[in-house]
């Protein structure tokens, strides 16, 4: 087995521990951004054939083949990414329809992660999803949720109900997909899941409420999995479902939209896109970006006239609750308080309301559900359950439950330069404040105060559960692409950097967006045009690595109180207070490509212990490490290393140390 089993046990004062007690740092990356889309047939969103058969397809071979899976761990663990963020979609496992397993994906999930084992790399299961479905907009549930609701998925496109790369081709706009959250299709679906029983009551499929229909489907195709994975010991846990959408829930005014959610693209209001799923003619705003913010600028067409979202025969689901009717042509609303606030939850914001009262109870009712279902083939071991909230706020207040260890498995971007493609490090937007950011200084500080809110959020409202930051990223497609004419990419490292950096000041753990197997500088990962994927072959491999290939605590033995890497200087500084109880060594992860030319190594409060090594030319490392005794502490020097290699430092307390300070100081 190559590279450090990470062995997490579970969850202690906030961060990860290992069965020895040591706080771990996890780092690693979202695997992978084609998993999105079916292996077969070619399911890449700016291909159109095939598109609309929704049964017959496999995703067996996302994120790569079985025959492919040591190449790209073994790379993983020499970047020292030991820890992995698994995509596995609903539709991937119940595509052919309701109940239907495919077995044989099931079979290929537990080959990688067998595979990941080998290499000592644990992982969790990310349930992906963006927008509910790839048929309004995005990923995730299969096209029969849609049907069973009697939307018809071959007209959601032309009805405004979604906007679809596969519909648009080079016409689809650049990271506007998010959009879809405010289009009929997505918001439906998630209003219909999460609290159908509430705002659509009539609504059934096979004679079950359309909520409990949708969510029971949902948590058994996952359960199914579970089973299955109980028996890997290197599978920790399950997330809950990446970035729920709140479709309308909590609108004030089904005439308005809400006021945190406020994107690029067409952004209709619930009535505007309820009369657009009717065929009826339609006007919606059109937001740009403009200068530093967001701005209206006009009224758009919103779908075709004529076409209509619905199945023949079916009536659109809000239109029969009687929230709005057709009056003279044109779409009035009746009832349009329909999805406000029955509860003054958190002072009556529409997010508090959707998380108290309708995305708790499904997390909770999901992990009792993973729980139970692997609960025969478990002894001791459960499952860790890393949640998340809509991308609009934070986390509902959690309690730690008896049966599982919950983890805040929030996302954070750099929004600005996710949105415009555009890295200049001196001007970013915050999107919890709305407010933009400038200067270089500023922006630095913004990041890590940005991670702190996360990390801080878990501590107040979450008992102090460990942080593991889901998603965070870089399109490495910014400034138009530059990078791929020139294979320059210093300005990707620096962007990387920065975000790393904020990563370290808050000492967490983290999986970057993402590892895509077969990423194209044409196509990026293959999904709506993004192209965030730090491997590309067409890179050779990986990409700005010294971005964020860096050296980094993968267990301590003690209490951390700094880690910090300065990417332009090389030095990395680890300061920890020992706990002398814990019997295991401290460990550091060194990567070669940033110590070529060796290191100067100053240690005070500890012994550096043998080292581990990834090849054999590392090992001769070993013999050219030597240690002198000074007042400041035990001076090593360490020899140049090769771009390809790595080292695990690992350091045993002195009996007596207060504190254990490492420097590395790049030569």
């Amino acid at each position: 087995m190559e590279g450090n089993p990470m062995n997490i046990a579970g969850a202690e004062n906030g961060h990860f521990v290992d069965a020895n007690g040591r706080w771990l740092i996890l780092r690693g990356v979202n695997l992978g951004g084609s998993s999105k889309i079916p292996k077969v047939p070619d399911g890449r969103t700016h291909l159109r054939e095939g598109f609309y058969d929704g049964a017959h397809i496999s995703f067996i071979g996302r994120p790569f083949p079985l025959e492919e899976a040591d190449e790209h761990f073994a790379r993983l663990v020499r970047w020292g990414q030991h820890f992995v963020r698994l995509l596995v979609t609903w539709e991937a496992i119940e595509h052919e329809g309701p109940g239907i397993y495919d077995v044989q994906y099931l079979d290929y999930i537990e080959g990688i992660a067998e595979a990941a084992a080998r290499h000592g790399i644990s992982l969790f299961i990310d349930p992906h999803q963006d927008v509910w479905s790839r048929w309004t907009g995005g990923d995730g549930a299969p096209m029969w949720t849609l049907e069973a609701v009697g939307f018809e998925p071959r007209r959601l496109h032309a009805s405004g109900a979604a906007m679809l790369h596969q519909e648009m081709g080079q016409q689809y706009p650049q990271m506007q997909w998010f959009s879809n959250h405010l289009r009929l299709g997505c918001a439906t679906m998630f209003t219909l899941f999460f609290a159908g029983n509430d705002f659509a009551p009539g609504v059934l499929a096979s004679g079950e409420p359309i909520q409990d229909f949708l969510q029971r489907h949902y948590i058994e195709a996952f359960g199914a999995l579970a089973r299955r994975l109980t028996a890997y010991p290197n599978v920790v846990g399950f997330d809950s479902l990446n970035e729920p959408g709140e479709g309308f829930i909590g609108l004030s005014d089904i005439r308005k939209n809400r006021s945190d959610f406020v994107l690029p693209g067409l952004a209709p209001t619930p009535l505007e896109a309820m009369s657009a799923g009717e065929g009826l003619t339609t006007f919606a705003n059109e937001i740009r970006i403009k200068g530093l913010g967001l701005q209206n600028v006009g009224r758009k067409p919103l779908g075709t006239p004529g076409k209509r979202a619905w199945k023949d025969g079916e009536v659109c689901i809000w239109r029969r609750a009687g929230v709005w009717d057709i009056e003279g042509g044109t779409a009035v609303a009746k009832k349009p308080q329909w999805f406000a606030l029955k509860d003054n939850l958190a002072g009556g914001s529409p997010h508090a309301f959707f998380n108290e009262k309708y995305l708790k109870p499904f997390i909770e009712r999901y992990a009792a559900h993973i729980d139970a279902a692997s609960a025969s083939s478990r002894k001791t071991r459960r499952f860790m359950m890393f949640i998340e909230s809509s991308p609009v706020g934070d986390m509902p207040t959690i309690k730690q439950g008896a049966a599982w260890n919950f983890v805040n498995a929030a996302h954070w971007y750099d929004a600005l330069t996710l949105t415009m493609k555009r890295w200049t490090g001196f001007i970013a937007y915050d999107s919890a404040t709305q407010k933009v950011i400038i200067g270089p200084r500023a922006v630095r500080h913004y990041f890590k105060e940005a991670l702190a809110r996360i990390a801080n959020h878990s501590k107040e409202h979450m008992e102090n559960a460990p942080t593991l930051i889901g998603e965070f990223g870089l399109p490495f497609d910014i400034n138009g692409g530059h990078a791929y004419r020139t294979g320059d990419f210093k300005i990707h490292e620096r962007a990387l950097s920065a975000y790393y950096d904020g990563l370290d000041a808050n000492l967490l753990s983290a999986t970057i967006w993402n590892y895509t197997a077969d990423n194209t500088h044409a196509y990026g990962d293959g999904w709506n045009g993004e192209d965030l994927s730090v491997f590309c072959r067409e890179d050779g491999g990986g990409r700005a690595l010294a971005g964020f290939v860096r050296p980094y605590a993968m267990a301590v033995a003690g209490k951390i109180t700094l880690m910090e890497f300065d990417h332009a200087r090389g030095t990395f500084v680890l300061e920890f207070e020992p706990n002398k109880r814990i019997k295991a060594p401290t460990e550091i992860f060194v990567p070669g490509l940033q110590f070529l030319h060796g290191a100067d190594i100053v240690l005070s409060g500890g012994e550096l212990m043998d080292l581990s090594n990834s090849s054999p030319a590392a090992l001769q490392e070993e013999k050219k490490l030597s240690g002198l005794s000074a007042k400041a502490g035990k001076r090593y020097v360490l020899s140049g290393m090769e771009r390809e290699s790595f080292l695990i430092l690992r350091i045993e307390a002195d009996p007596d140390a207060q504190v254990c300070r490492l420097s590395i100081l790049r030569r």
